[in-house]
């Protein structure tokens, strides 16, 4: 067996894993030796490896207060209806632009940042750049540039219809949305007229990227029923929410299929207008699909407390039964057929003024994150193609909180009568460390989570960073200001800057956290 052992002594050694520090990497990375996908991934290595270290830290640098809601979104702060924005990529946020003043009729009501993908080659350069997509209070929707504020393309929607709200066709779709009316309510006097309307409501669907309208579809009850309350578009499925909790779902491409009666295109002339130009004043967008003969097909139907989510690999949904009994408990089910996943009942049974939460990861994955005050439970979703069975739901990882000092439900007094507290301690007690918040950083794969710690007379929070792929826990970030939990709050975590918004009363404020060294 000569031969046997010579060729094991010219076979490789077993290859272990290679660990790099940073200088490691940008010498790599400067050589040259790196394909595109393995350089984005050891950029991001990079990135993280700066921010995890113990001898870096997020400190405070900066702060507001304003009277309007502040917005956060990739790395832009807007303040005073969208008036005022500030960028953090510098060392502390500095103003971008600020608008004159408006009127009421001008006022922006919501807004969309929109960035062009770097796969597709676009007619204008201004196309190429981050744009504000907003919407005023007059029903025009604005293309303005989100590093100049310039006003790039002007659309007027409707004489008719009011448009409140913009919102993108789920969240990994980001190349299609919606601006949804209000509802069209019949008065009292035309129920005594016997006058009913038809139509509920309108929503408005454009493509971005060049902006292009694809309709006006018109909600109406001779296609969705009576009784609706509500509409939003996720992932290319139309989700129509009823006064009796039903929710039902929709293929938005084969209603656009079978109601579209013409392509619009902005800027040019339709015969549903009389042959005027679409998005001009006085006329605005057309209503070009709508609904005049039997509903469409129902793809799925679900009775719930808020709605239905959709997400996971195939596509399943989230939803929580109306009932009060089933309060706390949610659903996780097929979408092909309505069969209820195996471990698809999540129940945290916790006892709290604020409710569980339960979502699909942001990031895509197909997983499903579920918060609760103390315990935060990632799950995924196991299925196969095509398989008669049915898909399970297994517990990736688990996260808890620290508690040492619960009190005890029955106490003994020195004389030795035992005495039974009336009231249950809540699990997201003010005095008891709490999960609050939750927060995914795609680039660098960490969960960010607010966390109050009930220490003192104020309440103080932290931010605890946690690999995304096992819960690990990295590292804390305390926070400076206190944390009222009668308040609603927010938290954006964007690479080497943390942004904290809370309201006081009738004031908004931000604070923003950029990454320092720290030196000795």
């Amino acid at each position: 067996l000569w031969f046997v052992e010579e060729l094991r002594l010219q076979m490789a050694p077993p290859r272990r894993k290679m660990t790099f520090n940073t200088a490691d990497l940008l010498n790599q990375r400067s050589r040259g030796i790196l394909d595109t996908g393995t350089l984005h991934r050891f950029c991001l290595k990079i990135l993280r490896n700066i921010t995890l270290p113990e001898n870096r830290s997020f400190i405070k640098v900066w702060s507001k207060t304003s009277k309007t809601a502040i917005m956060y979104e990739s790395g832009r702060i807007y303040c005073d209806n969208y008036q005022n924005c500030y960028s953090c990529v510098h060392d502390q946020p500095q103003n971008l632009y600020k608008f004159p003043k408006k009127s009421k009729q001008q006022k922006i009501e919501d807004a969309l940042l929109c960035q062009s993908p770097l796969d597709k080659t676009l007619s204008s350069p201004s196309e190429h750049k981050p744009c504000l997509l907003a919407l005023t209070a007059d029903n025009w929707l604005c293309r303005i540039s989100a590093e100049t504020g310039k006003e790039l393309q002007r659309i007027y929607l409707s004489p008719k219809y009011k448009y409140s709200s913009l919102s993108f066709d789920g969240i990994s779709c980001l190349e299609t949305f919606y601006i949804k009316s209000v509802q069209n309510k019949e008065t009292p006097m035309s129920r005594q007229a016997g006058i009913s309307q038809n139509a509920v409501m309108h929503m408005a669907i454009f493509r971005v990227f060049p902006l292009q309208i694809v309709g006006i579809l018109e909600i109406n009850k001779k296609g969705f029923g009576r009784g609706v309350t509500d509409v939003v578009l996720s992932q290319g499925v139309l989700a129509v929410s009823h006064s009796n909790k039903s929710v039902k779902l929709y293929s938005l491409e084969h209603i656009v299929q079978r109601c579209l009666t013409e392509e619009l295109t902005l800027g040019q002339q339709s015969p549903l207008l009389g042959h005027r130009t679409v998005g001009d004043v006085p006329f605005g967008i057309p209503v070009n699909i709508q609904i005049t003969a039997e509903p469409p097909p129902l793809l799925f139907e679900a009775f719930s407390h808020n709605g239905i989510q959709i997400g996971g690999f195939p596509w399943h949904c989230i939803y929580t039964p109306p009932h009060k009994k089933h309060r706390g408990t949610h659903y996780i089910c097929s979408l092909k057929d309505s069969t209820l996943a195996k471990n698809g009942i999540q129940n945290m049974n916790c006892c709290s003024l604020e409710s569980d939460v339960i979502f699909f990861h942001p990031a895509g994955s197909g997983r499903v994150i579920h918060i609760g005050p103390n315990t935060i439970n990632v799950l995924k979703i196991i299925s196969e193609l095509n398989s008669p069975l049915p898909s399970e739901v297994l517990e990736d990882y688990s996260l808890t909180t620290h508690r040492s000092n619960l009190r005890p439900r029955v106490t003994v007094t020195s004389s030795g009568r035992a005495v039974r507290s009336r009231f249950q301690q809540l699990d997201d007690d003010p005095t008891q460390e709490t999960f609050r918040l939750l927060e995914y950083e795609d680039e660098l794969d960490l969960l960010a989570i607010a966390v109050t710690n009930g220490e003192g007379e104020e309440g103080r929070a932290h931010v605890q960073l946690h690999d995304n792929q096992t819960g690990r826990l990295q590292r804390k970030i305390d926070l400076d200001e206190p944390w009222d939990e009668t308040y609603p709050h927010e938290l954006f975590f964007d690479r080497d800057t943390i942004v904290h918004i809370e309201q006081k009363g009738s004031q908004f404020c931000c604070h923003v956290y950029k990454l320092r060294t720290i030196t000795k």
